[in-house]
């Protein structure tokens, strides 16, 4: 038996149920490459890896995974420094 993902969308999150999947399941094909082209699309809008896995129901690995796979840049971690580097 597999886990099913609840389909629960609060107001105020703006998340898509539609748009999580079950962690435990495979993705593989066309399946991969769209969710490849959603989590790029969200990445490079400015959202984080974290955000973007709670999003969709999947891990932070899995998603850094395929913005690796998708030849993404990423980001720098942290914010803007205060001062200037010595």
């Amino acid at each position: 038996m597999t886990p099913e993902v609840p389909a629960q969308r609060s107001a105020d999150s703006g998340e898509d149920p539609a748009t999580r999947t079950d962690p435990n399941r495979q993705v593989r094909g066309d399946e991969r490459r769209e969710l490849t082209e959603h989590v790029t699309a969200a990445y490079e809008k400015g959202q984080s890896i974290r955000d973007i896995a709670s999003t969709i129901g999947r891990s932070y690995g899995f998603v850094h995974r395929l913005l690796a796979e998708a030849g993404v840049d990423f980001r720098t971690r942290g914010g803007a420094r205060k001062g200037s580097r010595k």
